[in-house]
């Protein structure tokens, strides 16, 4: 009995090798398994992560391209600014009181403001918390006489934008801002490194790619401990491409100069073959140093963010109520339909009667029986409002399709831009913008202010450059740039001919030069000698807002062959385009004339 027990036992243990065997063996195959998806599906992976580990990179920063003006004067470069900061973590609380004096003294800086940054950082747990910044050379230097004794402070520099003639041309420059975290995310696969500076508005932002250069830096190899055993080699930065623009620098100061006495306005100078601009200037602007400021004060940011006075909007391409420059497009649809030939003649009046509303001649005389040339000499009311009810809304906003009006002008810097309003019969039945369709007709008041450029009509004074332009250079509309590379445009375009009777474009041209002779602006000869003829138009224009008038002027020379145009705007400034846009373009044309 005893015998068969025992027996009965030898099977079971003769299968524990077995059972090792299969343990084992399922062991190494599960080893294997995790060997090949680490070092065959996952060798790139996993040999990222160890680099990541044991290599570092030493960021340089890259230098962005400057921006200058057609003379090669800089209006956007980059400069080095020093900082002083400390190492809270090698500086204890008797060292730091030791070396507060010892700066306060050497650099001739408050203590108490040291000490309001110091405190603040530790109270955020900064590593390296700066103390001074924007420091002058010669406290450099004085820092740089003493560090031995000043051990965990060190000199940090740091590349920022800087503008030398602060708010001259900013709407045009634009600036530049550190990217946000969301920011980050995209745009890290495009070689941006956190709190990289990217362009906001303006040229900075629509040429960022030719702008902004590429990072370099120093690859390193360290230990597990994290110190450095040698270098892999240095990659340098590379610096960004310069933009030159269009822009005369010695025009634009003229321009800038000239509106500092208005609320607001915009000057755009430009030259009707091309279309390049030659002047932009926007009152109120901005100094777009304060964006390279680390620290923006309160104040500083609402007078530019928050003011009612909205200096950030470019007024040279914002829309306005642009009132008798306007008349020339009422003139081209009066001829283009052939209801109102080139001979016509029609007797202006006190005022005229449309709906409800009498509506009156500037003057509230009338100019007696006048064609079209003499109409836009004195810039009559009656005439236009005659030829407007003539030919209808669309024929008017035909017209001024033609001459560029109701699109945008095809300038880099389109972001900025509005493309106005001009009315149609299909805008008034869909609403106007903001009622039912079908619920706000047309009405015969329209018609009269549309005529004379008017509450349904607003428009930009970069449209009006470009209208105007059509007309100097005998039919052609051109796309203005601001943008030159290596002396051929970057983003140039042909000008295009429009489909108006060149005949038609000359009796215009023939009445703007009248203007000028013995119209309404005849004061731009004055005071300015040798000056070739000049054409050009006023204009006064209601608020369709409710405030005070706008003013008005524009103008070409030489009035054939023209080679140079000017709009002269000013926002909200009553008193007539004669009064107080007229000599913003005239001294324009002075200084321009002599540097010729």
């Amino acid at each position: 009995m005893e015998k068969r027990k025992l027996n009965n036992k030898f099977p079971s243990f003769n299968r524990q090798p077995l059972v090792f065997y299969l343990i084992t063996s399922l062991s190494f195959i599960l080893i294997l398994i995790r060997l090949i998806f680490l070092q065959l599906l996952n060798h790139e992976t996993y040999k990222k992560m160890s680099d990541e580990n044991r290599i570092r990179l030493i960021a340089t920063q890259p230098i962005r391209g400057r921006i200058i003006d057609k003379n090669g004067f800089i209006l956007a470069d980059s400069r080095l600014i020093y900082s002083l900061i400390i190492k809270p973590q090698y500086v204890n609380e008797r060292l730091w009181q030791k070396y507060k004096s010892n700066i306060s003294k050497l650099l001739n800086i408050s203590s108490d403001a040291l000490q309001k940054k110091y405190s603040d950082g530790l109270e955020n747990n900064q590593f390296s918390i700066t103390l001074l910044d924007d420091l002058k050379v010669e406290q450099v230097i004085k820092f740089q006489e003493n560090e031995k004794m000043l051990n965990g402070l060190e000199i940090s520099s740091k590349i920022i934008r800087n503008y030398p003639y602060k708010n001259v041309a900013s709407h045009v420059i634009g600036y530049t801002q550190p990217i946000t975290d969301s920011e980050f995310n995209i745009l890290s696969k495009k070689g941006y490194k956190l709190n990289d500076l990217i362009g906001r508005t303006g040229i900075e932002f629509v040429f960022e790619d030719h702008i902004r250069g590429e990072w370099g830096g120093e690859m390193i190899e360290v230990n597990s401990s994290g110190t450095f055993t040698k270098s892999l080699g240095t990659k340098p930065s590379k610096q960004g491409k310069d933009i030159e623009l269009t822009i005369d620098l010695n025009l634009q100061l003229i321009a800038e100069d000239m509106l500092k006495d208005k609320k607001g306005g915009a000057i755009i100078v430009m030259d009707p073959r091309d279309g390049a601009i030659i002047v932009m200037a926007s009152k109120p602007s901005f100094d777009l140093n304060f964006f390279s400021k680390d620290f923006k004060p309160q104040k500083e940011y609402d007078a530019l963010f928050n003011s009612p006075a909205k200096p950030l909007f470019n007024r040279a391409l914002n829309a306005y109520d642009p009132g008798s420059v306007w008349k020339i497009v009422t003139a081209i649809a009066g001829l283009e339909s052939g209801k109102f030939p080139p001979e016509t003649f029609l007797e202006t009046k006190p005022c005229i009667t449309y709906g409800s509303q009498c509506f009156r001649e500037h003057n509230d005389l009338g100019f007696g029986t006048i064609g079209y040339e003499d109409a836009l000499r004195v810039s009559s009311n009656t005439f236009f409002y005659q030829i407007g009810y003539g030919v209808g809304v669309d024929e008017i906003y035909n017209a001024s399709k033609k001459l560029g009006f109701a699109s945008l002008s095809g300038i880099e810097i389109s972001e900025q831009e509005n493309i106005g309003l001009v009315a149609s019969s299909q805008w008034a039945k869909e609403g106007r913008g903001w009622g039912e369709p079908g619920r706000t007709p047309w009405v015969p008041e329209d018609i009269a202010s549309m005529s004379i450029g008017q509450f349904v009509v607003q428009v930009t004074p970069i449209q009006i450059a470009r209208a105007y332009a059509a007309i100097a250079n005998g039919g052609y509309l051109v796309t203005p740039y601001l943008v030159k590379k290596e002396g051929q445009p970057l983003s140039y375009q042909r000008p295009i001919k429009i489909d108006i009777d060149p005949n038609n474009i000359q009796i215009v041209k023939n009445g703007l030069r009248k203007v000028v002779e013995s119209g309404t602006g005849v004061a731009i000869n004055y005071g300015v000698s040798n000056l070739p003829p000049v054409s050009g138009k006023t204009g006064t224009a209601e608020d369709g807002e409710g405030g005070p008038d706008h003013a008005w002027f524009v103008c070409f020379t030489p009035s054939e062959n023209s080679e140079l145009l000017i709009v002269a705007f000013a926002q909200n400034t009553p008193g007539g385009g004669s009064v107080h846009a007229l000599p913003m373009a005239r001294e324009i044309l002075k200084v321009w004339n002599n540097k010729k």
